[in-house]
């Protein structure tokens, strides 16, 4: 049985170097997502928080929108798998939150792990509270109605999409059962079929910066530390 990605410490950092050398040009990167809560390292201990896991993928569109279809299951925090991470997706211009504290104690009584909200949050307070992990792009006030509605769970989401607004990073689609990985540097997603070879990779990885690590402490220097391990000045 091998390690699984859940099961490991790697960084996102460290898991986002490894995606570039397999050939994912973004490393996994969502860009402006940052942790809401828990508040501070001594909530989770001393290694900080760190959320991992298998995403649960939901789309939300403008409450204007009459193409898109509408969800007819019911709220989608009731339909959240146990152990997964859900993402939900709101419009780049919306303003309202589209996650808030009632959400956070649905997503717990189902044993959902967090959530990446690639939009607005709210009720901050309540999700520090419960010590649930949340990462978004910011908070608002007000909630979802009447600006904007769940349309679709469980399908791909495509986040980034002007990428002239994010660095020229191209676009970031989130798969169901794609792996989250959240921490204090960011967000990463990482597809669910390169798991195994990432996990090599953040291990190969983490050897050599360590090398490069004693070599600086002991006076050699960045430059030749790197060219010494790293194969490049």
């Amino acid at each position: 049985m091998y390690l699984t990605l859940a099961q490991s410490d790697f960084s996102t950092t460290e898991i986002s170097d490894a995606l570039i050398k397999l050939g994912v040009s973004y490393g996994g990167h969502i860009p402006d997502i940052h942790r809401i809560s828990p508040h501070s390292r001594s909530e989770s201990g001393a290694q900080g928080v760190r959320l991992c896991g298998p995403a649960y993928t939901v789309r939300i569109v403008l409450a204007s929108d009459r193409v898109a279809p509408k969800l007819q299951q019911g709220h989608f925090v009731d339909l959240a798998p146990e152990g997964s991470v859900a993402f939900v997706s709101a419009p780049p211009g919306a303003q309202n939150a589209v996650w808030g504290g009632l959400m956070t104690a649905g997503a717990q009584a189902r044993g959902v792990l967090g959530a990446v909200v690639s939009g607005r949050v709210r009720d901050v307070a309540e999700h520090q509270a419960a010590g649930f992990s949340v990462f978004a792009r910011g908070t608002s006030t007000v909630g979802q109605a009447p600006f904007t509605r769940a349309a679709e769970v469980q399908v791909p989401v495509a986040v980034n999409v002007d990428s002239l607004q994010h660095g020229g990073l191209p676009a970031v689609t989130v798969n169901p059962g794609d792996f989250l990985v959240a921490d204090d540097n960011g967000v990463v997603c990482v597809p669910k079929q390169l798991e195994k070879e990432v996990l090599r990779l953040a291990s190969d990885g983490r050897e050599v910066d360590a090398r490069c690590l004693r070599d600086i402490q002991s006076g050699i220097g960045v430059a030749e530390s790197f060219r010494r391990h790293r194969g490049k000045l």
